[in-house]
């Protein structure tokens, strides 16, 4: 049994999958905890939504890679709040910022009143980066910290993030070889609301498509 302590970001809580998923910040490490019997601890886990960032101690085997570890301490440090949307046409930017054969994510500023205040970022598909854990890619789940610490472009941490995937959760093969995400830092609130509207992605709603990765 070993423990790791460090700061975590919330990547997955949904029904479908009984466990939530912790991507370690400092690594492309992720943790897949389990979500319940934790006692006196429970009403915290239950707190947890995806984007959250949690400074915690989990205890698990590494050796035993099927098996979730368990959460032994648990404080909420922070958070970007995120919103989630499949089956959709991209965004105008989007397109504008995708170049064929790109390996590595692309982004573009994303003004308002001539002031940045967010950027939209592309991911390609293929070949996925390091940390890349489930074979379809919504881009909301890769590790992103650097882009949330600061906006690129920006260089202000994002205080919100929406993740658009043109394709649904069960698709076969890809219609667009890319994922999208739109981060708004604090000043890019009213932004962030009309891509909300756009996408139906209401602010304080868990947005995140429920499916189980691990069966795909």
């Amino acid at each position: 049994m070993a423990e790791r302590s460090g700061q975590f970001r919330v990547y997955r809580v949904t029904e479908s999958v009984p466990h939530i998923n912790l991507q370690a910040v400092d690594s492309a490490t992720l943790y897949t905890v389990y979500q319940t019997g934790y006692g006196d601890l429970q009403e915290q886990v239950d707190e947890l939504v995806t984007g959250d960032l949690v400074t915690a101690t989990l205890a698990g085997d590494p050796a035993a890679e099927e098996e979730p570890w368990r959460i032994q301490r648990l404080e909420r440090a922070g958070g970007v709040e995120m919103g989630f949307a499949v089956d959709i046409q991209p965004p105008d930017v989007a397109r504008e910022t995708w170049t064929a054969d790109a390996t590595a994510p692309l982004s573009t500023v994303l003004s308002e009143d001539d002031t940045a205040v967010g950027a939209c970022v592309v991911q390609p598909r293929d070949p996925l980066p390091d940390g890349a854990f489930v074979p379809s890619v919504l881009t909301g789940l890769l590790p992103l910290e650097e882009q949330l610490d600061s906006v690129s472009g920006v260089e202000e941490p994002a205080a919100e993030a929406l993740f658009l995937d043109p394709d649904p959760t069960d698709a076969r093969s890809f219609s667009t070889p890319y994922g999208v995400a739109l981060l708004f830092t604090e000043r890019g609130r009213s932004l962030a609301d009309r891509f909300r509207g756009q996408y139906d992605c209401p602010r304080g709603t868990e947005t995140r498509p429920d499916f189980d990765p691990y069966g795909l």
